[in-house]
């Protein structure tokens, strides 16, 4: 299993990457956790423009699926004509929201391109990988992800605040892609983001063995985010994302 970071920028684009948006590849499989805005542009640097096999939006803020607009007129207009459906799990106002911020009607909206799929905690299957979906804590319903493969385990915070779920789905991943948003100051608002102290803390707690702080503010110094983290009490490796990295998970 092959992980790209394509977006780790948190909130909006930074000058060195896009929105959220990682990559994960297996038995030629390749499968998007979110596609926040500015990432169909990088994504191309690794993979064909028509080479998606399936899509999971965490959430339907902007930074976390608003490619998807763009991706519909790539996968309709294409030059070999319109593609097939593509899977794409989000949660259940997905087709109605993305349809609005692309301008297009309700029906037929964004599905002539899209098999949108609801999601619900719980396991799914996507090509060669199992999925497991848990609801964190964030303001719109927002799922964080498991993705195995192989007897290797990736795992995604999505956004969230502090969150026992997100322990319990993180709980011995291989390698943990958790949000560090906030830096630590006085009044963070509540069950909206973490910080690299906290991820650092979640990481612990669920023992897991790489941990790749991501959904990175522009206007945060990132340097601060990682040593917040190494006050956190985890043990293992601990990274920032960067828009380009790409890390293999041996079977």
């Amino acid at each position: 299993m092959k992980l790209t970071i394509i977006g780790c920028s948190g909130s909006f684009p930074g000058p060195d990457s896009p929105a959220s948006c990682y990559l994960l590849e297996a038995e030629g499989f390749r499968m998007l956790l979110d596609f926040g805005n500015g990432s169909l542009g990088a994504l191309q640097r690794h993979i064909g423009l028509y080479d998606v096999d399936a899509i999971c939006l965490s959430h339907l803020h902007s930074d976390h699926c608003l490619d998807i607009c763009p991706y519909h007129v790539v996968r309709t207009y294409s030059p070999r004509g319109p593609l097939p459906r593509l899977p794409v799990h989000a949660p259940a106002d997905a087709p109605r929201r993305l349809a609005a911020a692309y301008g297009m009607p309700k029906e037929p909206g964004l599905e002539t391109a899209f098999d949108f799929v609801r999601l619900s905690p719980g396991v799914f299957e996507a090509g060669p990988f199992q999925v497991t979906a848990a609801l964190v804590n964030h303001p719109v319903e927002t799922y964080g992800f498991r993705v195995s493969h192989g007897g290797r385990s990736i795992a995604y915070s999505a956004d969230t605040g502090e969150s026992a779920e997100l322990v319990k789905l993180a709980s011995g991943a291989d390698l943990f892609l958790c949000e560090a948003s906030f830096v630590e100051g006085p009044a963070q608002p509540a069950d909206l983001h973490l910080t690299g102290r906290q991820a650092a803390e979640h990481a612990a707690a669920a023992d897991v063995g790489t941990l790749v702080l991501t959904h990175l503010v522009p206007w945060n110094s990132t340097e601060q985010v990682l040593d917040e983290a190494s006050r956190g009490g985890f043990a293992g490796r601990i990274e920032l994302a960067r828009s380009g990295a790409h890390y293999d998970l041996e079977v």
